[in-house]
């Protein structure tokens, strides 16, 4: 897949954009705050309905306006397709495919987009959200249907601890609120779809993890990734040694027999404690957790190396090409050794796309189509 064209309107600093892509690698250049993540933001938010750097949609709206809007025209072969997607400051956003309405969920399908950033040290040295976001988001990207799984199962986890609130305001205790039952049964429904497809996650990246690993940092540092799961016992969020323990083989039983032993605690914190919403993706390397344990080199490594895996990943399985990659910022972080070996590792992409403050950060087989950025407004095209 490649992005052909990129309009934007109201969208961050941008009131209005259009810029056309080429296929190969497309540098944005610019000084820092002047807007080129915010194009490559745009371009991720189609593929993973959500951002990088803000966890809410309203500050994606450009400030005094209501919505902004984010279209493109992706190509997959010699079939071309507009897609556009309206990001409501509230309210739900809406979506276009070739003109016609559908639910934004369904973006996945036709936009295939990969984005590393530094915010991505986060995935393997910040609090186990960022680690759950990071595979959710692929998830997506591999199964659009598990966008209504996920947002499915926001709704019910936020009904059921408003219950478990009203519950300990009122001093419910024990098994004196029959209605948790009901909730009960829509959680473990859709939690234990969300597990699973985790699982399956870890175990499918972990071959692209370890060469993308080997690639960049030049050594085999035995990268690896393993869920910890709240319903075999520990709680990741409140315990960062938890490790797993034995547990019953059928996920949805395993999290059945955890909800009901840990109900009396749950109605005493008025908090719902089990399920993948407390889960911990475990990244370690030469066996020892990254967070706490890794250098910077090896941090950053591990979490470049995530997501060169689920390029690969995507690659692999998409009959439709190769994501777009975007490395946004990434090159003034890295060595001159590092620089080689990672344009290496992605130069044969269909599509590239590095922002940089400082064009010669970036290795030369990389500038392509160089896009000058200034103030949101688009200053200079020119082609490499």
């Amino acid at each position: 897949m490649f992005v052909e064209q990129l309009s934007l309107v109201d969208f961050r600093n941008y009131a209005h954009a259009d810029l056309a892509l080429e296929r190969g690698p497309n540098l944005f250049v610019g000084r820092n705050g002047q807007g080129k993540t915010n194009l490559a933001e745009a371009i991720a938010y189609l593929a993973t309905l959500g951002s990088h750097r803000v966890a809410l949609d309203a500050p994606l709206v450009r400030r005094g306006q209501d919505a902004a809007i984010v279209r493109a025209r992706i190509g997959h072969g010699e079939r071309r397709l507009i897609v556009e997607l309206q990001i409501n400051r509230q309210g739900g956003n809406k979506a276009r495919v070739g003109g016609s309405p559908v639910r934004p969920g369904e973006l996945p399908r036709y936009a295939h987009v990969v984005l590393f950033a530094p915010e991505d040290l986060q995935i393997v040295r910040g609090d186990p959200s960022a680690r759950r976001r990071f595979a959710d988001q692929l998830l997506v990207q591999r199964h659009p249907r598990m966008s209504a799984v996920l947002g499915d199962y926001d709704r019910v986890l936020r009904q059921r601890n408003t219950l478990l609130k009203s519950a300990r305001a009122r001093g419910v205790q024990g098994s004196g609120l029959a209605t948790l039952d009901v909730w009960d049964d829509k959680l473990i429904e859709l939690g234990a779809q969300i597990i699973d497809a985790r699982q399956g996650l870890a175990v499918d990246i972990a071959g692209p993890l370890a060469s993308a690993y080997a690639s960049i940092a030049g050594a085999d540092h035995d990268p690896s990734v393993r869920w910890v799961r709240s319903i075999d016992g520990g709680d990741p969020e409140e315990d960062e040694s938890a490790s797993e323990v034995a547990a019953a083989s059928d996920t949805a039983t395993a999290f059945r027999q955890a909800l009901t032993a840990r109900r009396s605690i749950e109605l005493d914190r008025g908090l719902t404690l089990v399920g993948p919403h407390r889960d911990d993706l475990l990244v370690s390397v030469r066996g020892l957790p990254v967070k706490g344990y890794a250098s910077h080199g090896e941090s950053w490594s591990a979490a470049l190396s995530l997501r060169l895996a689920s390029a690969a990943l995507l690659r692999e399985e998409r009959s439709t090409g190769d994501p777009v990659l975007i490395l946004d910022d990434v090159f003034a972080e890295l060595d001159a050794d590092r620089r080689t070996r990672l344009a290496g590792v992605i130069h044969d992409f269909e599509q590239v796309i590095v922002t940089a403050a400082v064009e010669a950060d970036v290795p030369a087989a990389l500038r392509g189509r160089t896009v000058r950025i200034d103030s949101g407004q688009i200053v200079g095209v020119s082609d490499g």
